[in-house]
């Protein structure tokens, strides 16, 4: 199984309808779209992305899902998120690297990354996951997610780790649950 797909099996078991979600990487919108599904009308996805051509895609794509009312799009980094989002959240979803189909160059970063983990991580209600897709096929995406999962070493009995299988270049999954029933 793909790790994208790993990644919304986990989430798709944490989420219930009424939720507060974040897509800290919004790209193209696909887990935007995906996580407004899964908090129906009364809940709220927070989408981050730095680039203006990921926030109108994704604009685009909730618009004709009819579910944009359902979320708050934010041109700002996701290591800012504990500025904008402060009620317990149920899931974050993260895809590093680039967005697809534009520069290259412009990759998610190490540091701004384990910032934004750290603050899902203190969002995180009891019963509710992290996930993060490993993107490690172009330059510093091997020392980002080297980053993650040392991230992960930091924390507390309070989650649990697992990280998929690494092989070559392909993309793999660190997911992060915190321990305990909501």
């Amino acid at each position: 199984m793909r790790a994208t797909e790993q990644a919304k099996r986990l989430v798709r078991d944490a989420v219930q309808a009424g939720d507060q979600v974040i897509d800290a990487t919004l790209g193209n919108g696909h887990d935007a779209v995906f996580l407004a599904q899964l908090v129906g009308a009364h809940g709220m996805v927070h989408g981050f992305d730095v680039q203006a051509q990921a926030i109108e895609s994704s604009r685009q794509r909730l618009r004709e899902a009819g579910l944009l009312e359902r979320c708050k799009l934010l041109r700002q980094g996701h290591e800012t998120l504990a500025d904008v989002v402060s009620h317990p959240v149920s899931a974050v979803m993260f895809n590093l690297g680039y967005l697809p189909g534009s520069d290259k160059e412009r990759i998610t970063q190490e540091r701004s990354t384990v910032a934004a983990l750290s603050s899902a991580s203190a969002l995180l209600r009891k019963g509710g996951v992290i996930t993060v897709v490993c993107y490690v096929g172009h330059p510093g995406g091997l020392e980002e997610a080297g980053a993650v999962v040392e991230w992960t070493r930091s924390l507390t009995e309070d989650f649990a780790v697992e990280i998929g299988e690494r092989e070559g270049v392909r993309p793999f999954l660190v997911a992060v649950r915190r321990v305990g029933e909501n």
